[in-house]
């Protein structure tokens, strides 16, 4: 990138710092070190139109103006979304072949999942198309009430979320084709709709984690999946025990291939299924 004096001449430690403490404290992402071109690439789009010669200008901006509107864009620009339909395959076989219904049977008809960090919505959506199957495959009763709470912090990518269409490229990260033509409508120009059917099953949500979870209410299952590795381990430690004030005793959390509750054993217990892990709690 030419033109643009922020991208030219480099971001400075100082600056650097500055804006990574910014940063944690906004929605507790922790930024590592070096990671100046990353941030720059992604903020120079806002740098250039809001005239900020330098990343302590913006910080001072955002700080002295917090309603302006402009600490949603810098959040979104920031946000890693990276994500894939049925990620890791085996948690929605467990869905689909057996938690489902045991929950729904605990719980008197009543299955309530939060799907956290939900990015674009591959996964709400693949835990909806589950609880469809585990239906038509009669493992969960058709008169379940069944309710699919989606969150995110970035705004833009939630509004896509939404509307849930997809390009062929997203598509074929972990759908199958028989999925596809089942769950899914080709409105063209190369582009797919979830079916309403399966939409309606999820509402979402913009949510901070930083922020209290009391209005979220009480959950069967939450899936806190793939998150946790960009924050600190204080704020790990704090989201974790917030979660399972959120969750219905016994309720299962799900956390990512390479995430783990750390020192956490009087909330939570560690619970073996096909090929995973979960935690049930306490």
């Amino acid at each position: 990138m030419t033109g643009n004096g922020f991208h030219d001449k480099g971001i400075k430690e100082a600056e650097y710092d500055i804006f990574r403490q910014f940063l944690e404290n906004a929605c507790g992402i922790i930024l590592g070190d070096n990671k100046q071109y990353l941030v720059g690439s992604r903020l120079s789009s806002i740098l250039k139109e809001r005239g900020n010669p330098s990343l302590k200008a913006l910080v001072d901006d955002l700080t002295s103006d917090p309603r302006s509107g402009m600490k949603q864009e810098v959040i979104d620009a920031m946000t890693t979304n990276e994500t894939l339909w049925f990620r890791d395959v085996h948690p929605f076989e467990y869905f689909i072949n057996e938690l489902f219904a045991e929950r729904a049977k605990v719980s008197g008809g009543r299955l309530r999942i939060w799907s956290a960090a939900c990015s674009s919505g591959q996964e709400p959506y693949s835990l909806s198309i589950c609880a469809d199957e585990a239906i038509k495959g009669r493992r969960l009763p058709a008169s379940t009430n069944l309710q699919i709470i989606a969150t995110d912090i970035c705004t833009v990518i939630l509004d896509k979320a939404k509307l849930g269409r997809y390009e062929a490229l997203a598509l074929n990260r972990g759908l199958t084709n028989e999925r596809l033509k089942k769950n899914f409508i080709e409105i063209g120009g190369g582009e797919w709709e979830i079916k309403p059917e399966i939409k309606r099953r999820v509402e979402f949500r913009i949510w901070n984690l930083q922020d209290s979870f009391r209005q979220m209410g009480k959950f069967d299952i939450i899936c806190c999946r793939n998150v946790l590795i960009y924050f600190s381990a204080e704020f790990k430690a704090d989201i974790l025990r917030r979660l399972h004030g959120c969750l219905v005793t016994g309720g299962y959390l799900f956390l990512g291939a390479s995430e783990s509750l750390n020192d956490l054993k009087d909330l939570y217990e560690m619970k073996q299924y096909p090929s995973g892990i979960s935690f049930r709690a306490i």
